[in-house]
């Protein structure tokens, strides 16, 4: 990812009339050779393996951080205590309770803090947003979103840190994939008061490399079944984070339905918005998408974004929000965000334990 990071600051110059001009001049890596596929960038004048001298450069304002969830919270804390701004990484640390200390020493700095999630700033995401916010869905009915993978499907895929409590946390797929779908809900001001959790463990264990295997303990896939209560009624939403999702390729879903109308839009199908009308006769209606969107750029709007671009838009949505410039338009995740959807993922471990639904 900030490998990633780096091509989207490269191709800064496609923003049309952008405020904020972003430039990468220092990158730390421990391992020699992504540090050497950063030397071909000219604006880069520091690389590092220590992240205390990154964080030591009179030339970083802002550091972006994409490390295993168990040094979330430490490394953090050591670009706020530097005087850097922060792009953090999802899930905001590998705890509830890391999650909470991180927030309040942001607070306590005085630094633009703001989480990672990219795909709410597709043109059909942020489609879905408007109908929610227009007023015209009538009664909130229910709230669907959602974010598959399928490649751990395949047991002799290696183990990697994700697969494992000690590096990514007991909410497990929870915390990999779950701020992602949550994103959207919680801006909207739907916070889930209540949820029943359905966790699974498949594979427990995966080759190791070595000729051996290792032990998998985090959960593979997560449904969460939560309340919301929306203008006196109670309203149900569902949210799934799936490594064993059949047939999924990186597949992000979001859908809200109302009595009056509602909106879908899924990246397996990323140029299509599907709207709902109930008017005399009740309609589905099909859009075919452009590049529509956030904040403009140089492509022609009958073309189609990808991930780099709702990562560049990401990017592009933190510089302006951070430079006061976000005019309306939709944000990053805040650290309240961040920390709120922690409280939804130990509210799921706890229902899964006690097998009830559980207060968040």
């Amino acid at each position: 990812m900030g490998r990633e990071a780096a091509s989207a600051f490269a191709r800064w110059f496609v923003l049309e009339r952008f405020p904020v001009r972003v430039e990468l001049v220092a990158v730390c890596d421990l391992q020699d050779a992504l540090l050497d596929w950063f030397r071909q960038i000219p604006t880069v004048r520091l690389f590092t393996k220590d992240h205390r001298e990154l964080l030591a450069s009179p030339d970083v304002d802002v550091v972006y951080v994409a490390v295993p969830h168990h040094l979330h919270e430490s490394i953090y804390l050591e670009v706020l205590a530097a005087g850097k701004d922060l792009l953090a990484e999802k899930p905001f640390g590998i705890d509830l309770a890391a999650a909470r200390r991180i927030r309040d020493a942001a607070a306590t700095s005085g630094r633009f803090v703001r989480c990672s999630s990219e795909f709410p700033f597709l043109p059909g995401a942020q489609r879905v947003i408007d109908v929610a916010r227009s007023g015209k869905l009538g009664r909130l009915l229910e709230v669907h979103s959602c974010f598959w993978h399928a490649s751990d499907l395949d047991p002799s895929k290696p183990v990697n840190w994700k697969r494992q409590v000690k590096y990514c946390g007991e909410i497990g797929v929870m915390g990999d994939l779950g701020l992602h779908v949550a994103h959207i809900p919680l801006r909207l001001g739907w916070n889930p008061a209540r949820v029943y959790s359905q966790l699974q463990k498949v594979y427990t264990e995966r080759p190791d490399g070595k000729g051996g295997f290792a032990a998998c303990d985090t959960w593979d896939n997560a449904q969460l079944h939560c309340d919301l209560e929306v203008s006196g009624s109670t309203v149900p939403m569902r949210l799934e984070m799936k490594r064993l999702a059949p047939g999924a390729t990186n597949t992000w879903w979001v859908e809200v339905l109302g009595t009056e109308g509602g909106a879908r839009y899924s990246t397996a199908e990323p140029k299509t918005l599907w709207t709902f009308e109930r008017q005399k006769e009740q309609r589905w209606i099909r859009v075919d998408l452009g590049f529509q969107t956030p904040f403009p750029t140089i492509t022609g709007g009958i073309f189609e974004p990808g991930f780099p671009d709702c990562f560049l838009q990401m990017w592009a949505a933190y510089a302006a929000e951070r430079d006061g410039a976000l005019d309306g338009r939709f944000g990053c995740v805040t650290p309240d965000e961040a920390v709120r959807s922690h409280e939804l993922f130990a509210a799921g471990l706890e229902s899964h334990r006690t097998r009830a639904a559980v207060a968040v």
